[in-house]
């Protein structure tokens, strides 16, 4: 009789290991600021400062979280140890939601607008066409505060919503470019046969083009609300009056309230975090089409 062979046993493989090691590392210092605020958060005020430090807050309270919410008063928050400021939080919010919506949308819609026929159609000065945008990137945005806030106010709009969004509601250079390079990987077969049906260049843009550019456009989508919801220097020159006022300048305007010029870092963490969660739901909402466009460019 034959001996049969010995089973083979598979080696740990200590590397793979040692890599999610180092990514749950990675992740836990990544995630620890939002633990402090979320921790600060949850503290009462009087415990903040207390001598024993921990991550963990003792006796987690969301008593901040109603001082931010204006369901407690001030001077029952000036008791618990705050600072007894108080905001309109849910007008900040939806001011925040009608700012980064509307520049997002629109934005995003004529970024593809535009970044379609310079993949696609062929005209004179295209390229050049394509140049210019390109060379927009190298502007820091710094330098257009100033020439956009004087346009701004000679147009009378400071303090308006339409002072607010006219500076990046038209278009992205960013996005035009993004939006570019993916159109030029789609196949043209599809563009060809829609042409040979008598489908003019517009519903070929809107009914097929479109449709199947969902994964990038969803990405810009994420990209450009993180950056309008966290935008804070152009609402705080423009939105100051407390009409305007974005999530970002309203938190600011709450840390000005404070005695003594001692931050109420309990309220202002707790405010922070209700600002972070509609962003996370968007994250989780976008998540996978920003996967799967990674994937395609992955495979190009």
């Amino acid at each position: 009789m034959t001996a049969l062979p010995a089973p083979h046993r598979r080696r740990p493989k200590y590397g793979r290991y040692l890599a999610w090691l180092v990514l749950a590392i990675i992740l836990a210092i990544a995630l620890l600021p939002i633990w402090v605020m979320v921790s600060t958060a949850l503290t009462y005020p009087k415990d903040l400062f207390d001598s024993n430090v921990s991550l963990i807050p003792r006796g987690a309270s969301f008593f901040n979280f109603a001082r931010v919410l204006g369901i407690v008063s001030a001077n029952a928050s000036h008791a618990a140890g705050g600072s007894g400021a108080s905001i309109n939080f849910a007008l900040a919010l939806r001011n925040t939601v009608l700012y980064a919506g509307v520049i997002v949308i629109v934005q995003t819609l004529l970024s593809a607008m535009a970044a379609y026929p310079l993949a696609r159609m062929r005209f004179f000065g295209r390229d050049f066409l394509f140049y210019l945008f390109i060379s927009a990137l190298m502007i820091p945005q710094i330098v257009l505060f100033i020439p956009n806030f004087i346009l701004i106010r000679q147009l009378g709009w400071i303090n308006t919503f339409a002072g607010l969004i006219a500076p990046t509601v038209l278009f992205s250079p960013f996005s035009v470019f993004f939006l570019r390079q993916f159109f030029l990987a789609l196949p043209k077969e599809i563009e060809e046969s829609a042409r040979l049906d008598g489908a003019s260049h517009f519903t070929i843009f809107w009914r097929l083009v479109l449709p199947i550019s969902w994964p990038p456009i969803a990405t810009l989508i994420l990209l450009n609300s993180i950056l309008m919801w966290n935008d804070f220097f152009w609402p705080f020159l423009v939105g100051r009056n407390s009409q305007t006022r974005l999530l970002t300048t309203v938190l600011q305007f709450f840390q000005t309230q404070t005695p003594n010029g001692v931050p109420d870092w309990t309220g202002l963490m707790a405010g922070s975090t209700l600002a972070s969660i509609p962003v996370l739901i968007l994250l989780v909402v976008l998540g996978r089409r920003v996967v799967q466009s990674i994937q395609f460019s992955g495979l190009k």
